[in-house]
């Protein structure tokens, strides 16, 4: 029986244990799980649609962004540095890294598509 009492102790433990918020880690990823494995965060192509750069914004029609997990589309990206969006016109051809930060998608790279 005092078998039993420890064991009920060990796995009420690590329940409580596992439901503990983890630490969030609100970076660019550098690397996410998928279905295949790991993604390394990459470059994606996309093209300029929109710019607000008051409000520090960019609207970009992209490919696949693969280690978010997401399929090509268009979208509004907030700029981790509004200084990005100097680099860059409506419909310029880019390659630039998104990752998300506060619950937020981010571009943290823009560079001219080659």
């Amino acid at each position: 029986m005092k078998r039993v009492l420890q064991i009920m102790a060990v796995i009420s433990t690590l329940s409580a244990i596992s439901a503990l918020p983890t630490a969030s880690f609100a970076q660019t990823p550098a690397v996410s799980s998928s279905a295949s494995g790991s993604e390394v965060a990459t470059l994606t192509d996309g093209e300029v649609r929109k710019i607000d750069r008051e409000a520090g914004k960019i609207t970009i029609k992209h490919g696949p962004i693969k280690h978010l997990d997401m399929p090509p589309m268009s979208m509004v990206f907030v700029a981790k540095d509004k200084s990005l969006l100097d680099k860059v016109k409506v419909g310029d051809k880019i390659r630039f890294m998104a990752g998300t930060e506060g619950g937020a998608l981010i571009v943290t790279d823009i560079q001219p598509a080659q």
